[in-house]
């Protein structure tokens, strides 16, 4: 179990993991380092945990010991408790949610880890009234069901505000996003502030880092997806008609704010696609934008009862 270290002294040098989490400069350097990353919040890092990061330390509110102590008890590492003024001092902000974790990072898999070999989604066939999974109905009655290969994975070219990547990340779980991909150069998912904005959502979508960017697109054409971007580019389709072609693997490219994506792999897109606009509103916020998309893209599966 995780021992409960008192502790009061704001320099104490086993707090380093936590110091001046508000300065992005600094927290980029040592993560970037030392291989860690910080979680905040019981939710966001029980799916830290749950994930399967390995627990550094922690720091928290002695109030929070008891409903962690489920995790607590599993883990080998010290939970260091201080007064809301103490933590205040340390991580240079209000911890409102009362407990952070510092955590290690796990290796990121190569990008054909991540891509499913295909998304199953169940479709009954003929009159029924409620199928089941096994493809009985209510009224006694077979159901066909077959067996559709679908998938879609999102890409996030260049995001450079870690509220936008954790919001899309987010997104992406809540509407069955298969995989994320990030460029480069976009903002590190695993920064706190991205955690914080998904609620743990960066720990439940499989992702990874595509470094030959753009000349990736063509290891996702191969992979039998049409990669389609959001632009307001010239020969850009709508939504609505991107979702009538019924693609079955669909690679969604979101670009950075402001510019959006990149000239070099907007050429290399199979289709450019638009959210129809009104009153005078050219596009919307990245993170609001995905959800749209996320949603009027979704794969259907039968409802449950």
């Amino acid at each position: 179990m995780a021992s409960l270290v008192p502790v009061t002294d704001p320099a104490d040098p086993r707090l380093a993991d936590f110091v001046r989490l508000r300065d992005v400069n600094l927290r980029k350097s040592l993560e970037a380092e030392h291989g860690l990353f910080v979680a905040e919040g019981e939710k966001v890092i029980r799916r830290a945990v749950g994930a399967g990061h390995p627990v550094r330390s922690l720091l928290m509110a002695r109030r929070w010991a008891a409903p962690l102590a489920d995790v607590l008890d599993g883990l080998d590492a010290p939970a260091y408790i201080a007064d809301d003024a103490t933590m205040e001092s340390i991580t240079g902000f209000q911890v409102h949610r009362g407990a952070l974790a510092s955590l290690e990072r796990l290796p990121l898999p190569d990008v054909k880890a991540v891509l499913p070999a295909a998304r199953h989604a169940l479709v009954p066939e003929g009159p029924v009234d409620h199928a089941t999974a096994s493809g009985t109905t209510t009224r006694g009655e077979s159901s066909q069901v077959s067996t559709v290969r679908r998938s879609r994975i999102a890409i996030l070219e260049n995001l450079v505000d870690h509220a936008n990547v954790g919001a899309c990340f987010r997104s992406a779980a809540a509407l069955g996003v298969d995989a994320v991909l990030v460029t480069p150069s976009c903002a590190d998912p695993l920064y706190r502030r991205s955690i914080k904005v998904s609620m743990g959502a960066v720990f439940q979508v499989p992702w990874t880092r595509i470094d030959d960017w753009p000349q990736g697109i063509d290891e996702m054409k191969a992979a039998g997806y049409v990669v389609a971007g959001l632009t307001l580019g010239r020969g850009a389709i709508t939504l609505d008609r991107l979702v009538t072609e019924d693609h079955e693997r669909l690679a969604l490219v979101f670009g950075t704010e402001g510019h959006g994506i990149t000239p070099k792999a907007d050429r290399m897109l199979d289709r450019r696609v638009t959210i129809p606009m009104m009153h005078g509103v050219d596009s919307l916020n990245v993170a609001a934008s995905s959800a749209v998309v996320f949603y009027a893209s979704r794969v259907h599966r039968p409802e449950r009862d």
